[in-house]
């Protein structure tokens, strides 16, 4: 990074150091305290991280991460990402995509490929727009490029949901191109639309992004409840146990180890071992918890299981989902 690059971000080096000595030292704590050894040496792909640059012209005035770290920063990428993940234990990295134009996908390769700790892409594409095929047939030639995220494919009507058949068809290609699925944020319509796509194409790996993040009130609790169930029926659906530290409707952070583990818990059970992985969603995760507090809770969270269910949580079910590529030594 220039010079000038630093004081457009406001990231200087001594910022950027700091937190990568917090990071190392919150992260040497919580292991002290909390993860057993044969916890700790696991390696850690980060499935949802984000990256962007607001200082591009059209294209960087889009997603700038929480609140929290816009007001701070301009900028996410692998090299101000990585120093602090691997103080923490990650070894890799998918970044999710945080814009919707498709030109985004260039950008994301491009940093992607420059940086050997990032192993895949979860990009843009629209399964409304006519040309959805034709990206898919490009994009997916990419060994980097390992799946999309999209929010619509689906209706809503006054609580009856419905997918889109062009869209659907749209996402068999998907499916045929051996390309992922990424849906978000979390909400009853979109876990009833994914339960209806998981059953129209089998054959398609859909990841439910954040669901730790979503509070239902009391009414809506046994609709959510169902949800979750129903999801779990369908082999073909994964979730990301991301978000867990989250601000609630009131603002507040629940840090109680004991509320994030048995909600944790529910999401695990419910889906089982070889259906969960994790993720920091950084930057999103700015103010709110640091790499090293995500990890921690991970490992914390992960510590009373087999080592073979914390690698398929860590690593392994991410390389299942996404069939990343390893491009580093220290990568399993």
């Amino acid at each position: 990074m220039s010079e000038s690059d630093r004081r457009r971000t406001g990231l200087d080096r001594r910022d950027f150091l700091t937190g990568a000595a917090a990071a190392v030292t919150a992260a040497a704590a919580g292991g002290a305290l909390a993860q057993p050894a044969a916890v700790d040496p696991i390696p850690i792909i980060d499935s949802h991280i984000h990256l962007f640059d607001g200082t591009r012209p059209v294209f960087g005035k889009g997603y700038l991460g929480s609140r929290a770290y816009a007001a701070r920063y301009n900028r996410s990428l692998p090299s101000m990402y990585a120093p602090l993940a691997r103080a923490a234990g990650i070894v890799g990295a998918i970044v999710v995509q945080s814009s919707f134009w498709v030109d985004e996908n260039l950008w994301y390769l491009e940093q992607c490929r420059a940086s050997p700790i990032m192993v895949g892409v979860c990009g843009t594409l629209d399964p409304a727009a006519a040309d959805f095929g034709r990206y898919v047939e490009h994009f997916h030639n990419d060994p980097l490029f390992r799946a999309i995220r999209v929010w619509h494919f689906y209706e809503s009507d006054g609580g009856t949901v419905r997918l889109v058949p062009g869209q659907v068809a749209s996402l068999k290609l998907l499916a045929q191109a051996d390309l992922a699925l990424d849906t978000a944020n979390p909400s009853v319509d979109l876990m009833q639309a994914n339960v209806l796509l998981a059953e129209a194409i089998p054959g398609l790996r859909i990841v439910m992004d954040h669901l730790p993040a979503f509070d239902p009130t009391p009414a809506d609790r046994p609709a959510y409840d169902s949800l979750v169930k129903r999801m779990a029926a369908c082999p073909n659906i994964f979730v990301k146990l991301t978000e867990a530290y989250h601000p609630r409707a009131n603002g507040v952070i629940v840090r109680d180890y004991a509320f994030l583990r048995d909600r944790l818990q529910f999401l695990y059970e419910a889906f089982g071992e070889d259906r969960v992985m994790f993720g920091s969603d950084y930057p999103n995760s700015y103010g709110v918890a640091t790499i090293s507090q995500e990890v921690s809770l991970a490992r914390r969270f992960m510590a009373t299981r087999t080592r073979a269910a914390a690698e398929k949580f860590l690593w392994k079910n991410s390389a299942r989902v996404y069939k990343w590529i390893k491009r580093l030594p220290q990568q399993p």
